[in-house]
């Protein structure tokens, strides 16, 4: 069965829009209904550029819209709570750029709020539905390199702008809420085989402007005693998202688990003995938003859902906690 076409309002004319959204549903045959911007003037370029079929006003414009089905929200870290919030309450769909909302509190309140209404709200974790990814949980989960003992991801980027808002603390920013989230959760994805979710154990950061990390470490322990490492930071020369987990008997590496459409290798050590598979550079936004809109038909069900949004934003206030910094400012309470 083909999904109906999703009818899609983009909110905030962003960067990421594009290659996680626009390139996506127009390769999939999905309608750019309507983007919402700060600024009319950029959205109405970005909807000329972007093939949208038309602006409206406001955000809240945009949430009320009778021919809006699905938001995608890609405004700024601390509005994603309050207007994932405000879209759930208006009966939309979601699909939330990570990380979830600011902070924990947020967090559940928004997912309470989607629980009443009856919708879909989805965070963002593209690489979950790429296929390298799930070979590398199907390898694990399947004993082929033994009892977990360590699992490591890496995620490295250039320094973004100086005036770019993952360096302002009003706006959720920090390393640790742009990339960490990804490593976070690609740690909890491996609870299952490792005696439930790990626990932050250690942590290590810089602090870039007051209140905000530049880079930020972190080590990880399971019940069953296996440990994890998530090393992140936003000052690198070149992008570099490695995720590996470690066994008793061996080892797979899954060699850019953010873009797999520009490395699609998955290494898998056993006994001393490396293979490498190529699973296809289809981009990972695109197997996401394949999969939202075959669980809006009613074709499959999703992975996660605004329980495991919460239990993530709890382990990245947990890190914050444990760092000092503190958790990021709540703003829709």
């Amino acid at each position: 069965m083909t999904p109906t076409p999703l009818r899609i309002g983009i909110l905030g004319a962003s960067r990421i829009a594009e290659n996680a959204m626009i390139k996506p549903a127009t390769a999939t045959g999905h309608r750019l209904v309507a983007v919402a911007a700060r600024s009319p003037e950029r959205a109405r370029a970005y909807a000329a550029q972007h093939g949208i079929e038309r602006v409206v006003g406001s955000y809240a414009e945009l949430i009320s819209d009778p021919e809006v089905d699905v938001v995608y929200n890609a405004l700024p870290n601390s509005l994603h709570g309050p207007w994932n919030l405000a879209a759930v309450q208006a009966g939309k769909h979601v699909l939330t750029e990570k990380p979830f909302s600011s902070n924990a509190v947020e967090a559940r309140a928004v997912a309470e709020a989607a629980r009443v209404s009856g919708v879909t709200l989805l965070e963002g974790f593209h690489y979950l539905f790429h296929p390298v990814n799930r070979r590398l949980l199907d390898v694990v989960r399947s004993g082929t390199v033994g009892a977990v003992t360590r699992v490591e991801t890496v995620l490295r980027m250039p320094k973004p702008s100086e005036n770019d808002p993952r360096w302002e603390l009003a706006l959720a920013g920090g390393s640790l809420m742009d990339l960490g989230c990804y490593g976070l959760h690609a740690s909890r994805m491996l609870s299952d085989v490792c005696g439930g979710a790990p626990v932050v154990t250690e942590t290590r950061h810089e602090e870039y402007a007051p209140g905000v990390d530049s880079w930020f470490d972190i080590e990880l322990e399971y019940p069953g005693g296996a440990r994890a490492s998530v090393v992140t930071t936003m000052l690198d020369e070149q992008y570099h998202f490695t995720f590996r987990v470690f066994g008793t008997n061996g080892d797979v590496l899954v060699h850019n688990f953010l873009q797999p459409d520009v490395d699609d290798r998955v290494s898998v050590t056993v006994d001393g003995h490396t293979s490498i598979e190529h699973l296809g550079t289809k981009s990972s936004y695109t197997w996401q938003l394949e999969a939202f809109a075959d669980h809006l038909s009613g074709v499959s069900a999703l992975p996660i859902g605004p329980g495991d949004a919460v239990a993530n934003m709890t382990m990245i206030d947990e890190a914050y906690m444990h760092s000092g910094l503190g958790v990021r400012p709540t703003t829709i309470l």
